[in-house]
């Protein structure tokens, strides 16, 4: 790559950011706040109302000292190893994170967990090593409140070293970052303030609730979605919004009610967009950086949540994710017009549309070039999918995750749709344009256009089209304002075994016997192998059914009966 195409992405990467992330980053490894561990801790808030349980994730502690993270199992050494340079950053920075706390069964390891947290003070002195970093850092506190609320008791240099983690974060809050870092700061610092009592507690209580006032609704669309369009980030971020309103009931008349109505609102809209964005399955479509097992489902949230609002006030405050067609039959159309996503569904299948921008410009990290992208079950099983998400940090198959290659959409001269590179950076971006959406009988539409590729040669623009009617989804593609090859790529979920009945058909058999039949009504099909990455640290081989564009169309019609 030449110096000058270098400068170039650059320019494109840094120019949509906000100037608090250039100073910001600045300030953040210049200064260098120091922390007095041995201040004593403030008392204990006395407790006014009453604690549910959150959600349970699944365990990651398999034994005293032995840990499963990202599919990934490790022991940790008699002495130390929290900070091996051998494993993967993200594994440590979940070795941190104490979430088996609150996990299934975690009464059973109450022991255990006990051990470990004291062993966590006694090998982490502030502030350094991986734990002390913002983002651990704040996750820990608000698990170890939570456990600590479950009725455990937390021993007095436990205590002590939690309001130590709170004095340094309030030092160290992510700025620079901005996005679910910022607010997961402002959470464990509204965590620790509820806990903790007196002034000291109350000045953490006021900085985190600021900060919650001022992100949430940039964060949360007005439809309901989170700004950077990651289904699993979503979900992580509303059980954020559930714990918050969980420890305001346990500690009554401490957040203002309009705050706590704010936080229901959003906590309404939010389950009501994770659920029309879950397949029937009962996991997420997999659009941006997201991944099964992270964040929980759909149904162990709305569980949550009618803990602690009622399940009728949940049920009541939550509209149908889709409504019938005018038309009426037994087709419904949900579209979030702001974070832009569209549910298409009939009797058999359910299509999710990706119209949608990658993210926020000044916020890309978690960007696929995915635009146009879609994913489709049928007969309640997965058929057509994204590439999935099997690990961050750097290197080539990490960014060919986020690579157009890796989605279900249409790809030009072997380029993306937006330049992602590195771990967590994109340069120039595509957006979408020129959506129209209709509804008639039997038949649901629609189509988009995006400007991804006018980088290149001739300024190629993607228009894509589906339609949906009872028994069958067509789609059709178009690349106009440029002779460059392009291939639309339909992603097979690893169940789903395919035969190539005829030269432009294809016979497609899910894991339930069922048969859809895929005919390729313009462009040249053919088979390819693909992967499909539906974990951390997960990933499967599958096929594809990709269609070279011929004159720049393609049109493909998946039918069942």
């Amino acid at each position: 790559m030449t110096l000058i195409t270098k400068s170039v992405r650059y320019w494109h990467t840094l120019r949509h950011l906000k100037p608090v992330q250039f100073y910001g980053r600045l300030w953040f490894k210049i200064r260098q706040p120091k922390v007095d561990a041995s201040a004593d801790a403030p008392s204990l808030r006395e407790r006014q109302g009453h604690w549910h349980p959150p959600v349970a994730h699944k365990p990651t502690l398999l034994g005293p000292c032995r840990f499963k993270f990202l599919g990934v199992e490790h022991d940790l050494p008699a002495k130390g190893g929290w900070n091996d340079s051998a494993l993967e950053k993200l594994w440590l920075y979940n070795l941190h994170y104490f979430e088996d706390l609150n996990a299934e069964g975690a009464q059973v390891r109450t022991a255990w967990h006990l051990a470990l947290i004291q062993r966590w003070v006694a090998e982490n002195h502030p502030p350094s090593g991986n734990g002390w970093e913002p983002y651990p850092t704040s996750l820990r506190i608000v698990n170890w409140v939570k456990w600590a609320l479950a009725g455990n008791t937390m021993p007095a240099s436990c205590v002590q070293s939690l309001a130590t983690q709170t004095r340094w974060l309030c030092k160290r809050l992510e700025v620079h970052l901005l996005g679910n870092h910022l607010f997961a700061n402002a959470k464990a610092l509204v965590f620790a303030g509820m806990y903790f009592d007196g002034t000291e507690a109350e000045q953490w209580l006021a900085k985190g609730l600021d900060i919650l006032e001022r992100e949430l609704p940039e964060q949360v669309l007005p439809d309901g979605g989170n700004f950077e369009r990651s289904p699993m980030y979503h979900a992580i971020f509303l059980e954020d919004v559930l714990d918050l309103l969980n420890i305001a009931g346990a500690y009554a008349n401490q957040v203002p009610t309009t705050l706590v109505l704010q936080w229901r609102d959003a906590a309404f809209r939010m389950l009501e967009w994770l659920q029309g964005m879950t397949h029937p399955d009962g996991q997420i479509a997999l659009f941006n950086d997201a991944a099964f097992g992270i964040a929980a489902t759909a149904n162990e949230l709305a569980a949550y949540a009618g803990r602690l609002l009622g399940t009728d006030a949940v049920l009541s405050g939550l509209p149908r994710h889709s409504a019938p067609c005018n038309d009426g039959g037994d087709l419904r159309l949900h579209q979030w017009a702001d974070s832009g996503y569209i549910r298409l569904e009939c009797a058999d299948a359910v299509a999710f549309l990706d119209v949608a921008p990658i993210g926020p410009d000044y916020l890309p990290g978690h960007a696929h070039a995915d635009t146009l992208s879609f994913e489709l079950s049928v007969f309640g099983q997965r058929v057509i999918v994204n590439g999935g998400t099997s690990r961050y940090g750097l290197g080539s198959e990490r960014l060919r995750e986020r690579q157009t290659v890796s989605h279900s959409t249409v790809e030009i001269d072997g380029q993306s749709s937006s330049e992602v590179w590195g771990g967590f950076r994109v340069a120039r971006r595509a957006y979408p344009f020129h959506l129209t959406v209709s509804e008639r009988q039997e038949v649901l539409s629609v189509a988009c256009s995006h400007d991804g590729y006018m980088r290149l040669q001739g300024k190629p623009v993607h228009w894509r089209g589906w339609q949906l009617s009872p028994g069958h989804i067509e789609v059709a593609d178009s690349v106009s304002g440029s002779g460059l090859p392009a291939v639309a790529r339909y992603i097979l979920h690893p169940d789903v075994e395919v035969e190539r009945v005829a030269p432009d058909s294809f016979q497609l058999q899910l894991a339930n016997g069922r048969l859809i039949l895929v005919n390729v009504c313009k462009g040249l099909g053919r088979l390819e192998r693909a992967a499909f990455a539906p974990e951390f640290g997960t990933v499967l081989p599958s096929q594809c059914i990709t269609v070279d564009l011929q004159e720049g169309k393609a049109q493909v019609r998946l039918i069942w009966s």
